[in-house]
């Protein structure tokens, strides 16, 4: 009888092993994963980071607060280029950059706002150029020969290292990875149905921001929230190629070395 019924209780504990800790000890996490989650939470930082800057291509998208406005973002970068969409309350534009190209295509209504900042002078701003390239007619009129074309940014324009900061794949990897305070690794989850391990900042609360590191494969970061409420992004698609092509002369504008501002 002893017998059948330590067989018994042994069954039992093997079907119940990934639910029940009174059968020898509480499930290892990180078994089968990667492993980086038993790594100190410094090394989950830099593994990530150098994974992020290995990478070929990245889908992020998100929203990030900056001075009290809410941005939205959905790019694809490379370390080429990069193009998708960033929206605001008030405005939404597209930006693509192959090489050192950049380009910024938006409708009549951002124009006529005055461009990114949804005003002259506003946060990120893109000023709005007049009708021609001597500066001459209305913003209206700017506006309407703007609308859904894509106008090539000047290098030499004060908008040019603003914008092309949204499609440079290290440059704002670099940015977003950056947590600040002292690193706390946090509790295991998932992200998008990846298993993942979270690196919290400044506290156990992760008041300077967290960090989630995917437990799979690769440990690229798989989502970020920045300090302060400042916004939450999502990392996905690593390594995944897309093309980046300079649009044709009937779909842009060229404005020579610098936007004139309008209005």
């Amino acid at each position: 009888m002893r017998t059948r019924n330590a067989a018994l209780v042994g069954a039992l504990c093997v079907g119940l092993s990934t639910a029940l800790t009174a059968c020898g000890g509480k499930e290892d996490p990180d078994a089968g994963t990667n492993g980086v989650g038993r790594l100190r939470a410094a090394a989950i930082q830099d593994k990530a980071r150098d994974a992020a800057r290995g990478a070929d291509a990245v889908h992020l998208s998100g929203s990030v607060v900056s001075q009290g406005r809410t941005y939205r973002i959905d790019v694809r970068l490379k370390k080429d280029g990069g193009t998708g969409r960033v929206t605001s309350d008030q405005v939404s534009f597209e930006l693509l950059r192959v090489g050192d190209d950049l380009f910024v295509k938006a409708d009549a209504a951002f124009w006529s706002r005055g461009g990114a900042g949804g005003r002259p002078g506003g946060p990120n701003p893109v000023p709005a150029p007049a009708a021609g390239k001597k500066g001459k007619g209305d913003l209206a009129t700017a506006a309407q020969k703007l609308n859904g074309k894509y106008v090539k940014v000047p290098s030499g324009d004060p908008s040019y290292q603003q914008l092309r900061g949204f499609t440079d794949k290290n440059v704002l990897l670099d940015g977003l990875l950056g947590l600040h305070g002292t690193l706390i690794r946090g509790d295991h989850g998932t992200v998008g149905g990846t298993p993942s391990i979270r690196l919290n900042a400044g506290d156990e609360k992760g008041s300077g921001g967290t960090l989630d590191v995917s437990l799979m494969g690769t440990p690229y970061p798989l989502r970020v929230q920045r300090a302060g409420g400042a916004g939450q992004l999502d990392f996905a698609e690593w390594g995944k190629p897309f093309a980046l092509r300079v649009p044709g002369k009937g779909q842009t504008l060229d404005y020579g070395k610098r936007i004139p501002a309008g209005g």
